[in-house]
């Protein structure tokens, strides 16, 4: 049996459920010798995802052989919610993991589990978006501005969403909506979103992490794959979660999707690939090599204007993975996104996996992410702007990314001119946000101070109220 033959082989008994602990003496180093000309120090990995659509690197570069390119035998193992994710890749259950970008770097500060979690590859920009109930939808709907053929002119703000809280509060309800961690890009854009509509979403502080003090809609966390059922239960009032889950709420017919984060900020970073600081010191060529895999399968996914997406909604739509309706997966992988029943439009960009230096892990996205821990008051007090830019540069690891581009343009794998060789890490300043308002990662206190609503300056949550200045 050839060198390829034994990759075919191997593919086939782990797609049985085999584990790959058998010796199988020369023919095992051929494979590794013909694979990669890294020395790995760890051949099998097993790596944990959530069932959902930006999962699809770790799929890909499963599927196309990208990992046994890179002489790596790989387990993709779904896991039930991101906390699970977490706490399994510290206790070095799971070698790696798909995470919400804000995950290594809450570990890192101690919001919740501290450790030092780092990343050096971002999986995707945009993907989420934000669904309400149908009873929300219809009291939404006389707010709303319509175009000529009386459709709803998107971005719709929170401003119409406004009015709907308020009928609630006078009829002595809460109005309560779900993301889906803590420190997730939903919990940060949905926030985001409220608050750019006159909305207050909340205020964590050191001895309350509800999140939800002074809050205008209670803001609590839900599993993405329950979030459509728990909508229906009446449960909640509406969501923001990753794909399929707001395209399967038009498909249940109980939710209607009202604004994505591709509208509350366009081509935002959405998921990481997360391991521990310590494994990646341990284990700094594998680590490599796991990058370069997740490389490839970004530029597989989006290459010739996404030729390969259709093919990536059925191999996503099977149950190892996502395990969702492939018309559900296709209506946002495939270049649309439906608003409403029959609303369906074209968002070529709502899931982008290499375009536009996706995968690469720029510190002012990770500034970002610090500055809404920091507005909403995960982060209990102020901080300089160079702490911001030194726990950045602690948790995303571009030198690692960079290593392993230019590996794979040696190769031929990979062109030279699809990388960002000679930035400093930050994106040029951006307005393109849902309310126009300016951030640059090298200005993180000057950017809070824009904001009406969240924690700026020298102020804190102490006992309900905000003090300071």
């Amino acid at each position: 049996m050839g060198v390829k033959g034994v990759a075919i082989w191997l593919k086939a008994l782990r797609a049985a459920g085999f584990a790959m602990t058998m010796a199988i003496g020369a023919v095992t180093v051929g494979l590794e010798a013909h694979a990669t000309g890294l020395k790995l120090e760890k051949e099998q990995l097993k790596l944990g995802f959530i069932k959902l659509t930006d999962m699809a690197p770790l799929a890909i570069a499963y599927e196309k052989g990208f990992f046994e390119d890179e002489g790596l035998y790989v387990t993709l193992e779904p896991q039930a919610n991101w906390k699970v994710i977490l706490d399994r890749v510290i206790t070095g259950e799971l070698d790696g993991a798909h995470m919400l970008a804000g995950q290594p770097i809450g570990a890192t500060i101690g919001f919740g589990t501290k450790a030092d979690v780092v990343t050096a590859f971002s999986m995707d920009l945009n993907g989420n978006a934000t669904t309400v109930s149908n009873e929300v939808w219809a009291l939404m709907k006389p707010h709303l501005l319509t175009d000529a053929q009386g459709k709803p002119v998107h971005p719709i703000r929170a401003d119409a969403l406004k009015p709907v809280v308020e009928k609630f509060r006078a009829d002595g309800k809460a109005f309560k909506m779900a993301m889906v961690f803590p420190v997730s890009t939903h919990n940060y854009e949905l926030r985001y979103w409220l608050a750019a509509g006159g909305l207050h979403p909340g205020f964590y502080s050191p001895s309350d992490v509800s999140g939800q003090i002074r809050a205008d809609v209670l803001l609590s966390v839900t599993p993405p794959p329950q979030m459509p059922a728990t909508l229906e239960a009446g449960t909640i009032n509406g969501y923001c979660v990753g794909e399929p889950w707001n395209q399967q709420a038009i498909f249940k017919g109980v939710g209607v999707p009202v604004v994505t984060d591709i509208e509350i900020w366009k081509n935002n970073p959405e998921k990481v690939f997360g391991v521990t600081s310590a494994w990646a010191q341990k284990n700094p060529n594998t680590h490599l090599a796991v990058v370069k895999a997740l490389i490839r399968a970004g530029m597989w996914l989006d290459a010739n204007n996404g030729a390969n997406r259709k093919e990536a909604a059925q191999i996503l739509s099977r149950s190892e993975y996502v395990g969702a309706d492939y018309r559900v997966i296709a209506n946002s992988m495939t270049g649309t996104f439906e608003y409403g029943r029959g609303d369906k439009r074209a968002l070529p960009d709502f899931n982008v996996f290499f375009r536009y230096n996706a995968t690469y892990p720029f510190y002012s996205d990770a500034v970002w992410y610090l500055t809404q821990m920091r507005r909403w008051g995960q982060i209990a007090e102020a901080k300089p702007d160079h702490w911001y830019r030194d726990t950045a540069s602690k948790v995303y690891r571009p030198d690692v990314y960079l290593r392993a581009a230019k590996l794979l343009v040696d190769e031929g794998k990979a062109r030279k001119e699809d990388f960002p060789w000679e930035t400093d890490g930050y994106r040029p300043p951006t307005k393109d946000f849902i309310d126009g308002m300016e951030f640059d990662g090298r200005a993180p206190n000057a950017y809070l101070e824009k904001f009406a609503i969240g924690l700026k300056g020298q102020q804190k949550v102490e006992g309900g109220n905000v003090t300071g200045k």
